[in-house]
């Protein structure tokens, strides 16, 4: 018979405004279970992700999932102070959420990932939705890492739409090259969830009202968190829409859905200084008459989902 049990899933963010969404989905499903979370710089510092991470933890009555504090810094330059113009100074919309009586782990995010590992080999998830820094150094500490783990999902890069940070380049890549193209070299399955399908699927103003109107504290906090995010989308799509970048990826980890169109296909990264930084180039050579696999390659690059992934994110975490 399959095995129908919860997916252990670690879950690596810089838990902005879209990765809190992303976290209350997995919190939400049945079809996971949310074994511990790491923070990395990304939409604002690693330590005020974690943060962010236990204050919405706590909120939604979830206190103890360990949170560990990873990379501050990427691998070849500092953090550089985050997206406030996106997520806010304080990467959740500047909503103020009341403070955790939990504390940061006290192992490294790295750390908690291989012990993880070790816990739950074979079964366990990785959901990479930050800067990949912290997996990078995982690898690097314990090579045998990819041997225990069931699969790999990342939020990032853009194989044939421009990039949200420089022409050609999506945000968590560019942050971190190196690290990107560490987790895509490694010997596992990795279904990598770019700009190509994240930007097709929105949330609504409506949606955000839904989160907005629940008497629950956490999934009101939702709502509130959105608000300024749903500003900055503002002139990209001519009405109040977000897009869900780290939620779709976070349906996908769950098996919720099935992409449309993902096949698999060499991915490169450019890690170099010039205007291609951060690049992911897809070879997506051969693909005129439909999807085609290219032999022996693990990255599956998602490039459609076809299903309403929003209302499916919303009445999951409404229903919870």
């Amino acid at each position: 018979m399959p095995d129908t049990s919860p997916i252990p899933v670690y879950l690596d963010c810089d838990t902005g405004v879209d990765d809190s969404l992303a976290l209350a989905y997995l919190l939400a499903s049945p079809a996971v279970d949310l074994v511990g979370v790491g923070t990395v710089s990304g939409n604002t510092s690693a330590a005020q992700a974690a943060r962010n991470t236990l204050d919405l933890l706590d909120l939604a009555g979830h206190t103890r999932i360990p949170v560990a504090l990873g990379s501050h810094d990427h691998l070849d330059h500092p953090y550089d102070g985050g997206a406030p113009h996106v997520h806010g100074e304080n990467g959740i919309g500047e909503v103020d959420l009341p403070r955790a009586g939990a504390e940061i782990d006290p192992r490294t995010a790295v750390q908690l990932l291989i012990d993880l590992s070790h816990e739950y080999a074979g079964r366990l998830h990785v959901l990479a939705i930050g800067p990949m820094t912290n997996i990078a150094h995982a690898l690097e500490a314990d090579p045998s890492l990819p041997g225990r783990i069931a699969g790999v999902t990342a939020m990032g890069g853009a194989a044939m739409v421009p990039g949200n940070i420089s022409p050609v380049a999506e945000a968590n890549v560019y942050n971190d090259p190196q690290a990107a193209a560490a987790l895509l070299a490694a010997d596992w399955d990795v279904t990598l969830v770019p700009l190509d399908v994240t930007l097709e699927h929105t949330l609504s103003e409506q949606q955000r009202q839904q989160l907005l109107a629940d008497e629950r504290p956490f999934v009101h906090a939702l709502g509130e968190i959105f608000d300024q995010y749903l500003d900055f989308y503002l002139p990209q799509y001519g009405e109040r829409l977000s897009a869900l970048h780290d939620p779709l990826a976070a349906v996908l980890a769950a098996g919720a859905f099935t992409p449309t169109i993902a096949p698999r296909v060499p991915v490169v990264v450019d890690t170099g200084t010039g205007p291609g930084r951060g690049q992911t180039i897809a070879d997506l050579r051969g693909q005129r008459l439909g999807p085609r696999d290219h032999d022996g390659i693990r990255t599956r690059v998602v490039l459609a989902v076809d299903e309403p992934v929003s209302e499916h994110l919303v009445a999951t975490i409404l229903a919870a």
